[in-house]
């Protein structure tokens, strides 16, 4: 299997701490980048910190190509198990797919101690959608315009990929059917951070998982900022509300 160079600025980023720990979670076709600074400010905070660069990003796309939901799933996992053999309260963070990734261990993960989501790909896409993606793959390509990098604010570009990989993305379609049934099932704290302004993913998405876990959802509104918010005007809030909530969360 080929070799991929890391870009510069892709890098993971892990942080000693404790006795508490975050996982933090990138975006489809991003990588650390887009969540370095909400990493460090959790670091910063205290916690142990670990920021993984997930399975075919922040190298080419081509990498990405030979990649689906089970490669970033299963990273983001062991991830998880790790910080949660060595720290006593793990909280979870994730930006638009990482928040897909975060949902989808806090399913699996009764004992998390609670979530921190901006802008997450929770709701299904509709067939017609899926249809789109299947009809690109028939005519024998396998990408097609890029996602990233929707920011408001000029001075800020999200490290992402030019063009979007069409059989990752449908995997992730598919994934979203399982992952939006059992959102009744998520009982931990919840901090939802979106966007009303998102050109990537829908806010109906934020709606369908605030009305749906049966834990308590405290939800906050970026007006300044677009898609990637972690980047983007919003940024410092968002830093803040998350340290303070999983501080809060970790407490007692």
């Amino acid at each position: 299997m080929a070799e991929f160079p890391v870009l510069p600025g892709a890098e993971p980023f892990s942080a000693p701490g404790g006795p508490h720990g975050a996982l933090v979670l990138h975006g489809f076709t991003g990588c650390p980048q887009s969540m370095r600074r909400l990493a460090q400010a959790f670091a910063g905070a205290g916690f142990a910190v670990e920021l993984p660069r997930l399975p075919g990003h922040g190298t080419s796309i081509e990498d990405m190509l030979e990649t689906g939901w089970t490669d970033w799933s299963a990273h983001a996992e062991t991830a998880y198990n790790d910080l949660a053999a060595r720290y006593d309260k793990i909280v979870v963070a994730g930006l638009s797919m990482g928040g897909t990734l975060t949902v989808w261990l806090a399913e699996r993960h009764p004992e998390i101690a609670g979530m921190v989501l901006v802008n997450p790909a929770i709701e299904p896409p509709a067939e017609s959608f899926r249809e789109m993606l299947r009809g690109i793959l028939e005519s024998g390509s396998t990408v097609m315009p890029a996602v990233g990098n929707d920011i408001a604010d000029p001075d800020q570009t999200e490290l992402a990929y030019d063009v979007t990989p069409v059989p990752c993305l449908l995997s992730l379609c598919e994934a979203d059917d399982g992952i939006a049934a059992a959102l009744g099932t998520i009982e931990c704290p919840v901090l939802l951070m979106n966007s009303p302004q998102d050109h990537v993913v829908p806010p109906s998405s934020s709606d369908l998982l605030a009305s749906s876990v049966s834990g308590p959802v405290e939800r906050v509104t970026l007006e300044r900022s677009y898609h990637v918010a972690t980047l983007d005007y919003d940024k410092d809030e968002i830093e803040r509300l998350a340290v303070e909530f999983a501080s809060k969360v970790t407490a007692g």
